[in-house]
């Protein structure tokens, strides 16, 4: 059984309890051991966190050694954005491509593979599913992120999602409510803006989180977004009308909301991340996810104080501070006796997510495609990374490729110039251009007409949201990045 530290007051374990931070290295610090002890309850866990399987399960196991129903979360959206495989790329393609295939049995059993492996690991938060709906072709951090572009079909399968993964004893914690989809401004640098009027909210941006309400998602998670219509002072995630009023009272929300990370620019550049805790918890959060910039004892001490300070001035109600720690606690208790279901499909679990990258896949032959027999050069047109991806984790068909068709040449180009520069380095290989989200990049849409024009054999690969009329003797619509993805792509251009 867990227990709390003497000398530690109701007032401190409750401030602690309604964090979730981060930290350094592959093994739980001492600190952070110290903390669980005296009422922390949630711990963040990123790539840097990450070597492998067996370790994970062993920093989890340790983290529990000190407190057994810590709630252990991770931002484990499968595709694009993976922490699991964050070295490798995932083995799941991600939501965009399991919205394409358009089977919500698929995405369940997908999503409950995913959480049987986080399970196993000892995770049982998980910061997923993305419920945006891709409005904006724009976007520059949702786009495969999401399940795509129709309401309905992200509604349904957000729903499946959540029913999966919870399946597997993993809570879900679905974001970014009410809805980051129609933004042209990454939240991690900037606060951006949704101008839509109230009944395009209600009936776009909001049917996915009623689904997955529905459904029974144990968390949800706050975007920080200024929806002008909810709320024209105050960020999402600093709301109280947008999570107590319509979150908890419209919607009938009773699980935990918990705030996306606190170090993005979006609070942390104007309101400071100690001020926008603060007033989050009073606005309706529940739970302050810090710790993925920010990822040390210091930090912690300085939310802590922060919080207890504005209880002991008045500003935050004790009340509302401990109703937000008692809900953090009840999520921790139920993932301590969660019922774990079988897979909801007959598919073969541990190669589901090739399965669903393989179905996912837009093929378009031209009249100039011919099988590709003989080693090609991979010419990936790579566009800066958004922060939730990161660019360590690779991406594309070229490791695929030099597997299948060895002496396989690559190259990364970006910018002014970079189709002639790929024709250069290409020399008399075929060339395989792989691109992410081509419409939102005019330089990589010009390098792909130059390639066309002066090799018209070119193999076209977009691995983004597919936009832009198919290009190449071949054109192959991914949906997403990831590791399955490439896989899947590569098996596709060098069968007959």
């Amino acid at each position: 059984m867990t227990t709390i530290a003497s000398g530690t007051d109701t007032l401190t374990r409750d401030a602690l309890a309604v964090l979730q931070p981060g930290f350094t290295g592959t093994s739980a610090p001492s600190w952070l051991l110290r903390r669980l002890g005296e009422g922390l309850t949630s711990v963040g866990l990123f790539g840097r966190n990450i070597a492998s399987p067996d370790q994970l399960a062993a920093l989890t196991a340790q983290l529990r050694a000190e407190r057994d129903d810590v709630l252990v979360a991770i931002d484990e959206e499968g595709g694009d954005v993976t922490r699991l495989e964050v070295r490798t790329g995932s083995s799941f393609p991600g939501n965009h491509a399991l919205g394409a295939v358009d089977d919500v049995a698929l995405t369940e059993a997908v999503a409950h593979e995913l959480g049987r492996r986080l399970a196993v690991c000892g995770v049982n938060l998980n910061w997923a599913p993305s419920a945006d709906i891709n409005s904006n072709p724009s976007n520059p951090v949702i786009g495969v992120r999401s399940f795509g572009a129709d309401t309905d079909l992200v509604a349904r399968h957000t729903a499946a999602y959540v029913s999966g993964l919870q399946s597997a004893g993993v809570a879900a914690c679905t974001k970014h409510f009410p809805g980051h989809g129609d933004t042209a401004v990454d939240s991690h640098h900037a606060l951006p803006r949704i101008d839509a009027d109230l009944s395009v909210l209600h009936a776009r941006e909001l049917a996915p989180f009623r689904a997955a309400i529905a459904a029974g998602s144990r968390a949800v998670m706050s975007a920080h977004i200024l929806v002008p219509a909810l709320d024209p002072a105050h960020p999402a995630t600093l709301s109280r009308r947008v999570l107590t009023g319509l979150l908890r009272e419209e919607l009938g929300f009773d699980g935990l909301i918990v705030t996306d990370g606190m170090e993005m620019q979006a609070i942390s550049a104007t309101y400071g991340i100690e001020r926008g805790s603060v007033l989050a918890i009073a606005a309706g959060a529940d739970a302050i996810c810090v710790g993925g910039g920010l990822a040390d004892e210091e930090t912690v001490l300085r939310l802590r104080d922060a919080l207890v300070t504005a209880v002991r001035s008045g500003e935050l109600p004790e009340e509302r501070l401990a109703d937000a720690a008692a809900r953090v606690r009840a999520l921790a208790s139920w993932t301590t006796s969660a019922k774990v279901t079988p897979a909801p499909s007959t598919a073969s679990a541990p190669d589901i997510g090739l399965v669903a990258a393989r179905r996912a896949l837009t093929i378009t032959r031209g009249q100039h495609h011919t099988p590709l027999t003989e080693a090609p050069y991979v010419a990936s047109l790579t566009p800066v990374a958004n922060i939730a991806v990161g660019d360590e984790t690779p991406w594309g068909v070229a490791a695929e490729l030099r597997r299948i068709l060895p002496g396989t040449e690559t190259g990364s180009f970006t910018g002014e110039g970079a189709g002639a520069e790929v024709i250069a380095a290409a020399g008399s290989r075929r060339v395989v251009a792989v691109v992410r989200d081509a419409h939102r990049h005019a330089w990589m849409a010009e390098a792909l007409d130059t390639l066309i024009t002066a090799r018209p054999d070119t193999i076209v690969i977009e691995m983004g949201v597919p936009q832009a009329p198919p290009q190449g003797a071949l054109h192959i619509a991914t949906h997403g990045a990831a590791q399955a993805c490439g896989q899947a792509a590569a098996e596709a251009i060098t069968a007959p």
